[in-house]
């Protein structure tokens, strides 16, 4: 009961409840990602007369956070490439990291030495800077 509450009222929570409809009638799965997330697009790849080209979407698993999509899937996603990650040998590059989401506003996130969230002290100026001084 709270799963279809929340399709009704949120938005950001996966889907909505026309979302589902939507795929249900129109929708193909593509892949899934590790993460998670459901991918579709247009049944039998059709052409959206509105845009002039397949429709594309995706279910997030969990919260709606774009930077969840993984590089290959973003791709796909956006019409870069005409083949989805799931039907072909999509490998990462050897120079490419694991991908993972934007970690702003989470423990996670990055705080310099010196930030007020993070202990220990900041790097002294090297003494090239010199401030401004409107008097001079």
């Amino acid at each position: 009961m709270k799963t279809f509450l929340l399709q009704i009222f949120t938005w950001w929570n996966g889907q909505t409840i026309g979302t589902r409809f939507f795929t249900w009638r129109k929708g193909e799965k593509v892949g899934t990602d590790e993460f998670g997330n459901v991918y579709y697009r247009s049944r039998g790849g059709a052409i959206d007369p509105a845009l002039g080209h397949e429709r594309r979407w995706v279910i997030y698993n969990g919260e709606a956070d774009a930077s969840m999509i993984p590089p290959g899937w973003h791709g796909w996603l956006h019409h870069r490439v005409d083949v989805a990650p799931s039907q072909e040998d999509y490998r990462a590059r050897e120079w490419e990291l694991t991908h993972q989401g934007n970690l702003t506003g989470s423990t996670g996130a990055y705080r310099p030495a010196g930030s007020t969230l993070r202990s220990g002290q900041r790097v002294p100026a090297t003494g090239d800077y010199e401030p401004w001084n409107p008097g001079r």
